[in-house]
């Protein structure tokens, strides 16, 4: 049981720290500004649900997708902790993704789908944090990590929500700074994830 609420504890941190709802509520208000509440509330529902729906797929399927590309579970944690260390140092530098760095323009439901949905919420670094957690679980903690993503997008719906609300009363500052602490802690899950796969290669213990 204390492998399982340590376990659960860090997928939670995992997700919480690569898909931070807070640091993403300016990307949010930048790409519904000027809507109404009812057409925020539509896409804000349907970017969360379509971004549970991509990631529960590859916990699901990870193990199928490992065998029909023949990717082993050492290679797949250096290759991802690469990627995910990548997305950290980037936002300890403050740099914006190419992907996020949008122009605001006239307002379209799909952005629900992509970029909202996709990159944003379910991008390469949560696929790869999901499907990591995965690589070499059971049943018990597949169900946990997909009850776990469903938290999260629940939070990331929430917050988008009250997103005018909580940029009012917390200012950009403090979510840059926030988004700064979630990049540290990004790059560090990376660098264990590269450490582990470099152990189970050369079997170190």
């Amino acid at each position: 049981m204390d492998h399982l609420l340590t376990f659960s504890i860090t997928v939670f941190t995992g997700f919480f720290a690569i898909m931070n709802p807070i640091s993403n509520l300016p990307i949010f208000l930048s790409l519904v500004g000027g809507a109404d509440p009812e057409t925020k509330l539509r896409i804000n529902k349907r970017a969360v649900l379509i971004a549970f729906i991509i990631v529960a797929i590859f916990v699901i399927l990870g193990k199928f997708i490992f065998e029909l590309f023949g990717i082993t579970i050492p290679a797949f944690k250096i290759t991802g902790g690469i990627l995910i260390f990548y997305v950290g140092f980037d936002m300890l530098q403050s740099k914006k993704s190419s992907i996020k760095n949008l122009k605001n323009t006239h307002i379209d439901e799909n952005i629900a789908v992509s970029p909202l949905a996709i990159p944003i919420l379910a991008g390469p670094g949560t696929i790869v944090t999901a499907m990591n957690f995965v690589s070499d679980a059971n049943f018990i903690k597949i169900a946990l990590v997909i009850l776990i993503f469903a938290f999260m997008c629940l939070l990331t719906f929430i917050t988008f929500r009250l997103s005018d609300f909580i940029v009012k009363k917390i200012g950009y500052n403090v979510i840059s700074v926030v988004g700064k602490i979630m990049g540290l802690i990004i790059a560090i899950i990376g660098t264990s994830m590269i450490i582990e796969g470099i152990k189970i290669t050369f079997n170190l213990s």
